[in-house]
């Protein structure tokens, strides 16, 4: 071969993605059996927060069935998330691949369409672009959540969030502004953290220590909503007497504390067992559509109650 060939050949392979496949499935047109997950997340999140755990064991009991395997790998940024999805495709790694944390016009998203790599969001479909997703309406979840804690009596409810960039985020963001405004609840704050235990603890310790004190927070995680249960009785709080928790996502963690939190619960695993099932019929060359899972239900437990009179 040339030198000329050979550089020819290397500019249309690094300009299509190829990567060399030392099993040579690129070549075959064998199948890896083996689906991508790339997480934008700190590892040390990923090993404290049950829903990441519940979301896998679902999607790993539908692969499992079809002895697929589930290729993880944890990334820094959105950049090298796309980077990874491009090498494991141009590689014959990957049949295909769950995208998840979507933010508003996501570049991962018209990634995976120019690659054209079988891909299923785990996400809202208003942002996955042609892709096909598996969601649920936070908002209604969020609703439901405000409405039960006015019924209370309650009027001045915070909310420690998650990352202010993400689509579910922003979206709980609004529905919560919205069904305060709605409801009259003056004095209502968003606070953003990044879902671990330390910056729930740091937020809640701020609200507070706030002179127009809320009387309820409302926490987008479990992780969050239990930190925020130790600093209310270490500022000794009473919960419920002097504050109302409410978690996002049951889970053990949020039942075995005391007293146990009010929570949001869903089936995540059922998500991961919808968002498998879809991404296994686009590798078998079938169509999928978007799924939508049931809203979130408020399980009411001991750790809301009125408001201090």
């Amino acid at each position: 071969m040339s030198e000329a060939t050979r550089a020819t050949i290397m500019a249309i392979a690094v300009e299509i993605g190829w990567r060399p496949n030392s099993a040579a499935r690129a070549l075959s047109g064998a199948r890896a059996h083996t689906i991508g997950l790339a997480l934008c997340r700190p590892a040390r999140v990923l090993g404290m927060e049950p829903f990441f755990m519940e979301l896998i064991s679902g999607i790993e009991g539908e692969l499992s069935v079809r002895s697929y395997a589930l290729m993880l790998q944890i990334v820094a940024d959105h950049d090298q998330e796309t980077a990874v999805y491009q090498r494991w495709w141009g590689e014959g790694r990957v049949d295909g691949a769950f995208l998840l944390d979507l933010h508003f016009a996501d570049p991962r998203v018209t990634g995976l369409e120019t690659l054209g790599m079988p891909a299923v969001v785990i996400g809202h479909p208003s942002e996955s672009g042609s892709l096909a997703s598996v969601w649920s309406d936070d908002g209604a979840a969020v609703r439901e959540t405000i409405e039960y804690l006015a019924a209370m009596g309650h009027r001045r409810v915070a909310r420690v969030a998650g990352l202010p960039k993400l689509v579910h985020t922003v979206m709980r963001d609004r529905a919560f502004t919205a069904s305060c405004d709605d409801l009259g609840l003056t004095g209502h704050v968003t606070v953003h953290t990044d879902y671990t235990g330390e910056e729930g603890a740091r937020a809640t310790r701020r609200l507070l220590s706030s002179p127009a004190r809320p009387t309820a927070i409302v926490y987008d995680n479990d992780v969050t909503a239990v930190a925020g249960l130790s600093v209310a009785q270490e500022m000794g709080l009473g919960v419920p007497r002097d504050l109302s928790i409410v978690a996002w996502d049951d889970s053990p963690l949020s039942q075995v504390v005391r007293p146990p939190l009010t929570a949001l619960s869903r089936d995540i695993a059922a998500y991961g067992v919808h968002a498998a099932q879809r991404l296994l019929a686009l590798i078998d060359g079938g169509t999928a559509s978007a799924f939508e899972g049931r809203v979130a239900r408020l399980t009411p437990r001991g750790s809301t109650g009125p408001p201090p009179a």
